[in-house]
């Protein structure tokens, strides 16, 4: 079971997530806990990290606020005076630390990755130790670990680090083993790790899912349960299309698919360990725990849908590069790449015409003027390039589905909606794997857009 930060925003929150774990405890089940931050600490600790760059005045009032709100929740979700104790001596300990490290960046003036990955880990290291005095005072016997405590071994990648997936797993079961057959639920922090140097490093955004699924792939677990804010995972965003439902049943490809492609609730990556030792997923809402959620399985049950969610990534730019020195010139797509990829920049979508006179690309917006600019450095005033122009304010639509493999018509049917809206498509790309099509609009008919595919396919009934 994992459970999400807005499972653990209040005290409220952490004493219902106990009573969750505590009843299917009852019921025999052998369960592990991966615990994430309370909800907006890890932006928070990242903000102060930065903050702190400038002004070595406000490190100890911005500390003292964070570690009173948890001192807070500690004191309201754990009735055992001497569970509590025990708790409140961890973030004492934990805030000093903190304190030291905020200080020491103001005086080096440098925030590296490294240091982004240390001071991101003390919002696991709050919130986990809470949640296990919290099991321990209802009477569930609970150990807390740190994400390296319990095995997991990753590179230096700093804010995405990769574990070792052999390793780690060894090493999990090594650990958390011996603890589920004496009884006891291991309650560990999510989304932080260990390089094989002793550095803490992160998963990643969402990567709690990540030390999720690599656990129950280490303990060949029967299922794995993120618990979150919602049902599962819908057919829309509801905030664009209010008829949106919660899919019952999807395979791992297409989970991976709505990762990547705009569902937030969700680690890309995530899945790879459960997908891979066959390990299904479970999508659950701590708050509605009777709904079944969404189930994420190898072979989901089969269906007439040809297309089963419609996502939106936002916050994206496009790039068009166009001359005609490139058509006939091998090698200019990897150029593109080689030039981007240096610089870290990912491109999450690409196309190139025919004639290979123009080839467009879709990056995070954050990234968009440096890469126009890393781009007109390398390639303006040469042969091969005569523009690159730019657009700040797209979006890509996708339509889901393995439905749509071998299914003639799916294409038209969906840019025949779209078009029937007065919304002009600026890019389109589909992959052989015909799991998805993807196309680029602008931002403001993203929504537009949503609604006419949804409605197009009956994804809301």
């Amino acid at each position: 079971m994992k459970f999400g930060g807005t499972s653990l925003g209040d005290a409220a929150s952490v004493k219902h997530v106990a009573d969750l774990i505590h009843k299917h405890v009852q019921r025999e089940y052998k369960v592990v806990v991966v615990s994430s931050a309370s909800s907006g600490v890890t932006d928070e600790l990242l903000t102060m990290c930065e903050e702190s760059l400038k002004d070595e005045t406000r490190i100890a009032d911005g500390v003292n606020a964070l570690f009173e709100r948890h001192i807070n929740m500690a004191k309201a979700s754990i009735e055992n005076g001497e569970h509590l104790d025990s708790v409140l001596i961890i973030l004492n300990s934990l805030k000093r630390e903190l304190e030291k490290l905020l200080h020491g960046i103001y005086y080096v003036k440098e925030v590296t990755p490294r240091i982004r990955d240390y001071a991101a880990s003390f919002g696991e290291l709050m919130s986990t130790p809470i949640l296990w005095g919290c099991l321990n005072s209802i009477g569930v016997k609970a150990e807390w670990l740190t994400g390296w405590d319990a095995g997991i071994v990753t590179d230096s990648n700093y804010g995405e680090a990769r574990p070792f997936i052999e390793l780690s797993k060894l090493q999990l079961r090594s650990k958390l083993q011996p603890m589920i057959d004496k009884g006891v639920v291991p309650v560990v922090t999510g989304y932080i790790a260990k390089s094989q140097d002793g550095s803490i490093t992160t998963l990643g955004r969402g990567g709690s899912d990540y030390t999720a699924t690599l656990i129950a792939a280490a303990l060949k677990a029967d299922e794995v349960w993120l618990w979150t804010d919602v049902d599962g995972l819908m057919t829309a965003d509801p905030k664009l299309e209010p008829s949106a439902k919660t899919i019952e049943e999807l395979s791992f490809e297409e989970a991976v698919e709505m990762a990547i492609l705009g569902v937030k609730k969700m680690h890309p990556r995530a899945l790879e360990p459960a997908m891979v030792d066959n390990i299904p997923v479970r999508i659950r809402n701590t708050f509605n725990p009777d709904n079944q959620g969404t189930l994420i399985t190898s072979k989901p049950m089969e269906g007439k849908d040809v297309v089963k969610a419609v996502t939106v990534a936002r916050d994206v730019g496009l790039i068009n590069v166009q001359g005609f020195g490139m058509v006939g010139t091998p090698g200019t797509a990897a150029r593109i790449f080689q030039v981007l990829g240096k610089a870290s920049i990912n491109i999450m979508m690409i196309a190139q015409t025919v004639s290979e006179s123009n080839i467009s690309i879709v990056i995070p917006s954050k990234m968009l003027m440096k890469a126009v600019s890393l781009l007109e450095t390398a390639l303006l005033g040469t042969d091969l390039v005569r523009s690159i122009s730019y657009e700040s304010d797209v979006a890509v639509v996708a339509a889901i589905g393995s439905g749509m493999k071998g299914k003639p018509g799916t294409a038209a049917r969906i840019f025949k909606a779209v078009a029937g809206e007065g919304v002009n498509v600026r890019m389109i790309a589909q992959g052989s794997s015909e799991l998805n099509i993807s196309f680029v609009v602008k931002d403001v008919d993203c929504e537009k857009a949503v609604r006419a595919i949804h409605r197009e396919f009956n994804l809301g009934r």
